[in-house]
């Protein structure tokens, strides 16, 4: 083992070490009574955690696992998900570890999709292994007081007070849910909380004990995958070709090249993903071993492309399944403990991180008491369609690759994929398909039927200018979780008739200049939500009226003023 590799080891294990001494110490550090309790410390869990935190809730976060996860299932953050980052002035922090792509794939067809044409300041994936994702959200979570407590698992809840409000829609219910878990010691213990989300991954706990139901397809297929800090990096190619993804990981540093003609990245390792005919109906639960991942790297493209110390093997599935609700009572759900899917297009941590962001200032709302009727069951109706998207378009995908290594389909599919490439090479196309895989595409269905079509939309990231201040870009508005409202218009009176009894939970600005943009014209405000999608819009020019549509839109969203 080189220098390079002592120090990724050494670093390795104080990060786990110290994870470790949190844990020892955790029992006496765990709260017994918070208002709402995460349950998981992945990605989901801990952006949920650390928006909770900015809406002023006390949030604690349990994970399972007593260490950081050092091995990277997720290799990728799309468009949407480093738009998130930016509107909570995050993204400088993850562009630093990271490799920009602009262009990625749907089922592996040969045509690209073309992330750097779509309507984005961030028009690529950044290649960023899930590993180091979690290391940044976890200092963001900890820079907002988020207690992290490892080394404790769910064993039971209770609802009680009218938890499960007897399926009304925005109803409140005056009790909270009961937790059991067991300690790293073994010991049980109950937490009280308002609230609980499963953000615990497929076998949720959580969603096992609300009973929400999962239903989905079992696992027919399953793919493997290696990091390996040894590769021969002449046979890479080979293998692109035959249909291995090749992805180098935290790689801060040109490969060193040794005299018997392999490499060893000076900072990473390299993963190879791949589906063996011959393997590919292995239950997932069956263990890897090196020798098979050598057998099927010769068997897919003639060579074991030189693989050598590998750190982490795994294989994985096709189950495909999708939370019947996000939502039962007091108990919410998020990433794949609401939906699990083949890692077709690397989707599957971005959706996660998308539904944090939508149910992290809703539950604030609730908690705060200022949520309008409503608002926290509309985290349902807006992201188990999206949900559901993911989960069906990576069905799609999956078949796509799985129908090649058929011998009756190869023939048919193989003339598929080439007339579907072909389709991609048409920029419409190209572009529609690359919206839904970023996620920019994302649009929320307006609550009213005379909304303008600019509701439920992403806010473009445009550069302005507001009354007494500098150029800004819009997303630059949105880290402390606040709605924003823009007036494109002028009205001289913004401030004393929006600010007063809600002035916690939303920004007014005149805005004197801003970059044009078609979709924009004759829009005369636009009220953006925490999450930087957009709450209302107008073109109404007369003032008097407009003033009445603003009034309406703030409490509908924003909830009545508070006095006290």
């Amino acid at each position: 083992m080189d220098a390079a590799f002592e120090r990724a080891a050494e670093t390795d294990t104080q990060v786990e070490a110290q994870a470790e001494a949190q844990a020892r110490g955790a029992a006496a550090e765990v709260a017994d009574e918070v208002d709402v309790l995460v349950v998981g410390a992945g990605p989901t869990g801990l952006l949920l955690g650390a928006e909770l935190a900015l809406g002023g809730v006390r949030v604690q976060i349990l994970e399972r696992r007593t260490a950081a996860q050092r091995d990277s299932r997720a290799l990728t953050l799309h468009p949407r998900s480093i738009e998130l980052m930016d509107q909570r002035g995050l993204v400088e922090r993850f562009l630093a570890h990271g490799r920009a792509v602009p262009e990625w794939h749907f089922a592996g067809l040969d045509t690209r999709l073309d992330f750097s044409a779509l309507d984005t300041r961030h028009g690529y994936t950044l290649f960023l292994a899930q590993a180091r994702t979690e290391q940044l959200l976890a200092e963001r979570a900890r820079a907002l007081e988020v207690p992290v407590r490892r080394g404790y698992e769910v064993v039971g809840l209770r609802q009680d007070g009218d938890g499960d409000f007897g399926g009304e829609p925005g109803g409140r219910a005056a009790g909270g849910v009961e937790v059991d878990v067991r300690g790293p010691g073994g010991a049980l213990r109950t937490i009280r909380a308002r609230y609980v989300v499963g953000c615990d991954g497929g076998r949720s706990a959580v969603r096992r004990a609300a009973g929400i139901a999962f239903p989905g397809t079992d696992e027919t297929l399953t793919g493997v995958l290696g990091d390996f800090a040894v590769v021969d990096p002449a046979a890479l190619d080979r293998a692109r070709a035959a249909g291995v993804l090749v992805a180098p990981l935290e790689a801060d540093g040109p490969a060193e090249v040794r005299t018997d003609g392999r490499s060893r990245p000076t900072a990473g390792l390299t993963r190879l993903v791949l589906i063996d005919p011959r393997r590919m109906r292995t239950p997932s639960a069956e263990p890897l071993t090196p020798e098979e991942f050598r057998r099927s790297l010769v068997a897919v493209c003639g060579t074991d492309c030189g693989v050598a110390q590998p750190r982490w093997l795994s294989r994985f599935g096709n189950a495909t399944r999708l939370a019947a609700r996000y939502r039962a009572g007091r108990v919410l759900l998020a990433g794949d403990a609401a939906h699990i899917h083949f890692p077709a297009a690397g989707q599957g941590l971005n959706t996660g991180l998308q539904d944090a962001m939508n149910l992290g200032w809703k539950l604030a709302a609730e908690i705060n008491g200022w949520a309008p009727p409503g608002l926290l069951d509309s985290y349902h109706a807006e992201r188990h369609p999206v949900g559901q998207a993911v989960t069906e378009n990576t069905e799609v995908q999956t078949l796509l690759m799985e129908l090649t290594l058929l011998p009756p389909y190869q023939r048919p599919a193989a003339a598929l994929r080439t007339l579907l490439t072909e389709l991609l090479g048409i920029e419409e196309v190209n572009r529609r398909l690359a919206g839904r895989i970023s996620a920019l595409d994302t649009a929320y269905p307006p609550t009213a039927a005379d909304a303008d079509p600019l509701v439920g939309r992403r806010m473009p990231d445009i550069a302005l200018t507001a009354a007494g201040s500098a150029a800004v870009r819009a997303h630059e508005l949105l880290p402390p979780g606040r709605f924003v409202l823009l007036d494109l218009a002028g009205d001289e009176q913004l401030r004393q008739t929006v600010t007063p009894g809600r002035s916690p939970r939303v920004t007014a600005l005149t805005v004197t200049h801003h970059a044009h943009r078609p979709d924009l014209d004759g829009v005369r405000e636009i009220l953006i939500r925490p999450d930087g999608h957009i709450a209302w819009a107008t073109r109404t020019p007369a003032l008097p009226a407009r003033r009445t549509e603003r009034h309406g839109a703030l409490n509908d969203w924003a909830g009545v003023p508070s006095w006290g």
